[in-house]
């Protein structure tokens, strides 16, 4: 199955995703979109037509085309196609997103070459490259990232985004051949992890132990190249992020390493958690570490304040969640394959409900659905309202929805499956 055919899905063209795509980039407000009450018109055959509605594009003009949250090339025709994986398992339904706003496959190229040759350098995916390489991140930097042309700093996300991957490919393979914990014994994976995380916080936030501690904790720093990536690729971005940005980054991992723990604590108890907890687990255990840095790659400082506030802290994580939705869709056949428990929201809603995988699947969507329509909705009016840094951060979460979903569609981690195939 083509590409091309994995990323047709319903686009989120209705009347409110008009207004959603216009306030994002600056156009009025719809005079009653504050009350929660907007009566918007009805959407007519022209809306969902072959041509993309001009205010939907966005501006318009020289240097406006990376700011596009719509490009007129892209159709807002919503497409009936399913997604299937290679190892014909469960098919993903077309769900509510919107399109990628660029796809430039020769800056993606340049920054997937880029981490080829930093993960060589610091002993990343030793012997296994082909997993890296096949997974296409820099694809997904490329798409999420619109408003940004620089390979070096697309590629200071990227480093970042593979270091985060590296810790589930790593540390969180359940009870892995020859695990052992830092004196030798055999060890499980579940009971290492806190261990490990803990001095993936310190290769992130440097421990400054008294001097007779210090050499052991740098020979350890050394020996892990998750360790190393993630020391190297916080180097990297620091050229381009404040260390406000950067304490923001770091506060987001600290909080998905906590749910990466609580997860551990599932799999230790053998424990399906109820729906309700695991959808708790998943909103810092979500894609909010990709999503920090926005405004580091795209060249501007969202403030502290309004990062924090409570209107935009709940649209960021709703984004956040929505994105794991589609990743929980996608990874659906890859774990399956693992060997050990996996949690991803059609296995716990089928356990919960006791319904059938493929109803559970459609839960899921409709779940995804439903969070995309309230960003749209809670999106809006703080766009009309904030700061033009917030303006744009909501676009670039926005943006990165689309692109996340794309790359999903696509890329060969989720796709090339087939069964006995080692692809963790």
């Amino acid at each position: 199955m083509s590409i091309l055919t994995r990323v047709g899905a319903p686009i989120a063209a209705g009347d409110l995703a008009v207004a959603v795509a216009a306030l994002l980039h600056g156009a009025a407000a719809p005079a009653d979109l504050f009350s929660g009450t907007a009566t918007l018109p009805r959407r007519t055959p022209a809306a969902t037509g072959s041509v993309t509605p001009r205010r939907l594009r966005g501006p318009t003009g020289i240097g406006t085309s990376g700011l596009r949250l719509f490009p007129a090339r892209t159709s807002p025709v919503a497409s009936p196609a399913e997604t299937t994986n290679s190892a014909g398992q469960q098919s993903v339904p077309a769900l509510y997103c919107p399109p990628p706003e660029r796809d430039d496959p020769a800056l993606a190229e340049a920054v997937n070459a880029g981490l080829l040759a930093w993960a060589v350098e610091i002993g990343l995916y030793e012997g296994r490259l082909d997993e890296l390489a096949k997974a296409d991140f820099g694809r997904l930097i490329m798409l999420a990232h619109p408003d940004c042309d620089d390979p070096d700093r697309l590629l200071a996300a990227a480093r970042c985004a593979v270091a985060e991957w590296s810790v589930d490919d790593y540390y969180c393979e359940e009870d892995a051949p020859g695990d052992t914990a830092p004196d030798g014994t055999p060890s499980s994976a579940a009971a290492e992890l806190g261990p490990r995380l803990e001095l993936a916080a310190a290769a992130m936030d440097p421990a400054h132990l008294p001097t007779r501690y210090a050499p052991r904790l740098e020979q350890a720093m050394q020996a892990d190249p998750i360790l190393r990536a993630f020391r190297t690729s916080f180097a990297h971005l620091a050229g381009y992020a404040s260390p406000a940005q950067l304490a923001r980054l770091r506060t987001e991992i600290a909080g998905w390493f906590i749910a990466l723990g609580a997860e551990a604590g599932w799999r230790t108890a053998d424990r399906m958690p109820p729906v309700w907890e695991y959808l708790t687990n998943r909103q810092p255990h979500s894609f909010l570490p990709c999503m920090a840095p926005i405004d580091a790659v795209g060249g501007y400082e969202l403030t502290a304040a309004d990062y924090a506030d409570p209107a935009v802290r709940r649209v960021t994580t709703t984004a956040a969640l929505a994105a794991q939705m589609v990743n929980d869709l996608y990874s659906m056949a890859r774990e399956d394959l693992s060997g050990g428990r996996e949690f991803n929201l059609p296995t716990v809603l089928a356990a919960e409900e006791g319904c059938s995988r493929a109803d559970a699947v459609l839960r899921t969507a409709q779940i995804h659905d439903e969070l995309m329509h309230r960003f749209e909705r809670e999106a809006a009016p703080l766009a009309a309202s904030g700061s033009p840094q917030q303006r744009r951060f909501l676009a670039g979460l926005w943006a990165w929805m689309g692109g996340n979903r794309a790359w999903h569609a696509g890329s060969r981690r989720y796709h090339d499956i087939a069964p006995g195939e080692d692809d963790r």
